[in-house]
């Protein structure tokens, strides 16, 4: 069994976690071509060595012409359901959204059908949880392990409320990631 070890001292993102399984031998020509199984336009997968704070690390970035950023979770699996994904690339990205829904849900006290995700609904960050899922099947990831999260501190607007940097919603996911952080490999 294959366990990913995630030292996220300063946070985690999408473009990190996608570089992170570059850097352990996901290839990026073979996470494009299964991204495109998404069928969703408008977006370009990059790479690029660098040098952050004395660490070599690899840049992953999603570019996108799409600038609609809010999507409902019906939205998502709609585009998950509809796409040419393996099969537990696709199931592996709906259970992540569902319980991203969910915790949004919880957070604000609207049935899971009234959520719209504002930076998740985005282009960037669909194909970021997608291609991670393709990244960890790809490698036969099947467990998860991280640091502590890094979550940051403050306060800010997220479009709609005044919440902590971190995001309620993201708060809320992170307190119950067990329930996600469990891969079975196909």
């Amino acid at each position: 069994m294959k366990l990913a070890y995630f030292d996220c001292f300063s946070g985690i993102s999408g473009d990190m976690t996608l570089g992170a399984l570059l850097d352990a031998g996901c290839d990026i020509e073979q996470l494009r071509g299964e991204l495109r199984g998404l069928q969703v336009a408008g977006w370009e997968l990059s790479a690029e060595k660098v040098w952050k704070n004395g660490m070599a690390a690899t840049y992953a970035r999603v570019k996108t012409e799409d600038q609609q950023t809010h999507r409902s979770l019906s939205a998502i699996l709609e585009i998950l359901k509809n796409s040419n994904l393996a099969a537990p690339v696709r199931e592996r990205a709906a259970a992540i959204f569902q319980k991203l829904g969910e915790a949004e849900a919880r957070v604000h006290d609207v049935p899971l059908e009234k959520i719209h995700f504002h930076e998740v609904g985005a282009v960037d960050a669909i194909v970021d949880i997608v291609g991670a899922c393709i990244g960890f099947h790809a490698l036969g990831v099947e467990k998860f392990a991280c640091s502590p999260l890094n979550v940051g501190g403050g306060h800010g607007e997220d479009g709609t409320w005044s919440v902590a940097s971190a995001g309620s919603g993201d708060s809320e996911f992170v307190a119950r990631q067990a329930d996600v952080l469990e891969w079975r490999a196909a």
